[in-house]
């Protein structure tokens, strides 16, 4: 590529950047403190801590994000560890079936999970059934843990995203230095905590911090549980007064400024490089029979682990085929009754449509931005390039809600991105949130494939004569193409399914995104879940085929875009 063109590139991605992912965020901050004749004030800042209701949420999401975090590194773990160190029967079935939840949202699990908890929901018709509960008896469970709902489900979709790092890490290792351990009297437990999880430690960071992050600042759960004592949501029922409430924007940057510290201080305790050699040789022939009960036990911790993350989302299966579900362990009756329904919605139509248009404009700007940051990082000796590759990674380290409230904040009448306000046509600030949202998959995916990809064919294309610019398009695209196509479809997928963005953004029914329309389905009366429900199916079957396809394409690979 030469090199007048790539800091054309570099500049591009700079003002791009500059625009929609510092302005935005600078917009929150200014909101938050600055007052109405622009002058510097802590007061608004300070209220937030004062404030026992904005304390309480603030407390809420932290506990959140602490919890879910836990409960996640408690499930993919052990995981990781049997997968990487044993054999057993359907060990790659079972090992692509535990990816399964981070292809469902918990936005639309979260449907299921309602359901299930429910006080006249399928848990206290089981412990009706069984003779735990007297008949006709029952617990409030989402009355008395909504906490705990919110953290369950969360937990129970992000955990695929550390377990994805941790076997990454483990696969990293060089045997020799466990023999080492074992040779020097260090086995077990003991073996574990001084020297595997060590070792593990930069790959648990990289996953603990997405999945902190993400459910610090998780919307689309919380609302479905009604659970309003949380920050996101006190921002989200805090819209309406955008332009004349500072508290809104003071809230979103605590936010910005608490999600910016967990990342740093985590980065310095826990994120330093590995010290794992980069040899692997013979790593593979390591893994050991455990035997008949050792196999049964892989297969039952693996099998339970799925069913429970899959289960808020079969309750949404069966809701959405569902003619009525009220006290029973499951619906008394099926029919496609909600899907036809769901299909002649006012709503739902538009919604499929208006999501395959932003989702597909998002992806397309992707694929374009992302080849070419890639392109510069891997592929030049361009100064500043990792700086690059750092800000088109920043996007998975600051929330969604944020950049989101930030749009809106920045499209307000008067401001420079008035020409962008969503409350008229959201589609092209919709696209743009997608595409930042969603451009480090894509240029992970690329780096990959560059990486992958031995520079000698595009230096004998130009000894043949062809030029630099030709030589990449003709030659290193296409041999990278299967990389593209991942990254395309796991930007393209989680576009179509993003919460923050569509909630916020999203204001008028024309222009609803598939969540959007979710979420307004689930506050009508009578059959509103049920339709919700059978849209959160439809979305569960493409998300699932999507990412899917990506992992087929990428492989082992699959676990770098989830990297910080």
């Amino acid at each position: 590529m030469p090199r007048i063109f790539a800091i054309l590139v570099y500049a591009t991605m700079v003002v791009f950047f500059a625009c929609f992912f510092l302005w935005p965020a600078w917009q929150v901050l200014q909101g938050g403190f600055f007052d109405a004749n622009g002058d510097f004030t802590l007061s608004y800042f300070s209220e937030v801590f004062a404030n026992p209701i904005y304390l309480e949420g603030l407390r809420n999401a932290f506990g959140l994000a602490l919890f879910t975090t836990l409960l996640s590194g408690l499930l993919a773990v052990p995981l990781a560890l049997v997968a990487d160190r044993f054999n057993f029967p359907a060990r790659k079935t079972f090992m692509g079936l535990a990816l399964l939840p981070i292809m469902l949202p918990p936005f639309v699990g979260a449907i299921g999970m309602r359901q299930i908890l429910g006080q006249y929901g399928s848990l206290n018709a089981l412990l009706n059934a069984t003779g735990l509960l007297a008949q006709g008896q029952t617990i409030d469970w989402l009355g008395r843990g909504q906490f705990w709902g919110v953290v369950l489900v969360n937990a129970l979709s992000l955990y695929p995203i550390l377990y994805l790092n941790a076997l990454a890490s483990l696969s990293s290792f060089d045997p020799a230095m466990e023999e080492a351990a074992e040779n020097l009297g260090c086995r077990g437990i003991k073996k574990f905590f001084r020297i595997v999880l060590p070792l593990m430690r930069p790959g648990l960071f990289a996953g603990s911090t997405i999945v902190f992050i993400w459910s610090f600042t998780e919307l689309g759960v919380p609302l479905i549980f009604d659970y309003g004592r949380l920050t996101s949501v006190q921002i989200y029922y805090g819209l309406k007064d955008i332009g004349g409430n500072p508290f809104p924007y003071a809230l979103v940057s605590v936010m910005l400024l608490f999600s910016i510290s967990f990342y740093i201080v985590g980065k310095v305790l826990f994120g330093r490089a590995s010290f794992a050699p980069a040899d692997r040789a013979g790593h593979q022939t390591d893994r050991r029979d455990p035997g008949i009960a050792g196999k049964a036990g892989c297969l039952l911790l693996f099998g339970g682990v799925t069913f429970l993350a899959l289960l808020p989302h079969l309750g949404v299966v069966f809701l959405s085929f569902a003619n009525d579900w009220y006290a029973t362990l499951l619906p008394e009756s099926l029919s496609l009754r909600n899907f036809e329904l769901a299909l002649s919605n006012r709503i739902t139509v538009p919604a499929i449509g208006n999501s395959l248009v932003y989702a597909g404009g998002a992806t397309a700007l992707n694929v374009t931005l992302g080849l070419c940051v890639a392109y510069i990082v891997v592929r030049t000796r361009l100064p500043g390039r990792q700086a690059l590759d750092a800000m088109a990674m920043l996007p998975l380290a600051v929330p969604g809600l944020v950049l989101a409230f930030g749009y809106l904040a920045m499209s307000q009448e008067g401001r420079f991105f008035e020409f962008l306000n969503p409350i008229d046509n959201p589609t092209a600030l919709l696209i743009i949130a997608y595409a930042v949202r969603r451009l480090p998959f894509v240029v992970r995916s690329a780096a990959a494939g560059l990486q992958q990809t031995s520079v000698t064919y595009e230096e004998a294309a130009q000894n043949l004569g062809s030029p630099p610019l030709s030589a990449a398009l003709r030659i290193t695209i296409p041999l990278i193409a299967a990389n593209l196509a991942a990254g395309a479809l796991l930007a393209f997928s989680q576009a179509m399914l993003e919460v923050s963005d569509s909630l916020i953004l999203a204001q008028k029914a024309s222009y609803y995104p598939i969540t959007k329309a979710i979420y307004e389905l689930m506050q009508f009366l009578g059959d509103g879940r049920f339709i919700a429900s059978a849209l959160g199916v439809w979305a569960m079957v493409f998300l699932g085929a999507t990412i899917w396809g990506a992992s087929l394409l990428l492989g082992k690979n699959l676990g770098s875009i989830f990297r910080i």
